[in-house]
């Protein structure tokens, strides 16, 4: 395990930058907690729901073929080869740590998210479960990994580099989640529980990796 994780490589997450992903993976869990209690067992829209859902059909009534590309980055087979290649780059830069990340914060993330839609039971189109969208968090936590790999190559540190991993993983968690909307197949509020799960699992894996490796390390 210590030779996986490579307790003389560069960390996961950079000194500089744990606090103010940890603040943000306390807040995103405050939210997927307050997301999943209001809506517990809806069958139906929240008013924020249809509204959003009123606009996105206004301006998309069909799913093209773009939105279904975009779909497709989320399913499982995706998923997986993306997060090899994610990890394969990361390991031929020397971001062994990182490379540990990819594959176990994917993985914890798919987990995460398959676990908690049977416990909040919100249903869409009939019984699928909806909350949070399992999509959304694996397209946001695949943009986080690549998002973190360019911050340390970059040496971005401080605000700078917290910036640039927030719009990174929010441009990819929006345009997974309006793919999403726009299909029916979940609503706002599922991906934005889907987009702040992926912000807890990432920093929270981040950090073990980092702790563990370290700890071999003697430091």
């Amino acid at each position: 395990m210590r030779q996986i994780i490579a307790p003389n490589g560069p960390p996961a997450v950079s000194p500089p930058l744990r606090r103010p992903l940890g603040a943000v993976a306390i807040l995103s869990g405050l939210m997927v907690v307050v997301l999943a209690a209001q809506y517990a067992g809806d069958i139906a829209a929240g008013p924020l729901d249809r509204w959003v859902q009123a606009t996105v059909r206004a301006l998309w009534p069909e799913p093209g073929l773009g939105t279904i590309l975009i779909a497709s980055v989320g399913d499982p087979f995706w998923v997986v080869v993306f997060t090899g290649l994610l990890a394969a780059v990361c390991l031929a830069l020397g971001r062994r740590r990182l490379a540990v990340v990819a594959g176990a914060g994917v993985g914890m993330t798919g987990v995460v998210t398959t676990a908690l839609k049977p416990v909040v039971g919100r249903t869409i189109n009939g019984g699928f479960l909806a909350y949070p969208s399992g999509h959304t968090a694996a397209a946001t936590v695949l943009t986080l990994i690549v998002t973190l790999l360019i911050v340390d190559l970059l040496r971005v540190r401080g605000l700078p580099g917290v910036l640039l991993i927030l719009s990174g993983t929010g441009v990819a968690g929006s345009g997974m989640a309006l793919s999403q909307i726009i299909q029916g197949t979940h609503y706002v509020t599922d991906t934005v529980g889907g987009f702040c799960t992926a912000l807890v699992v990432v920093p929270a894996t981040a950090y073990v990796v980092d702790r563990l490796a370290d700890r071999g390390a003697g430091t």
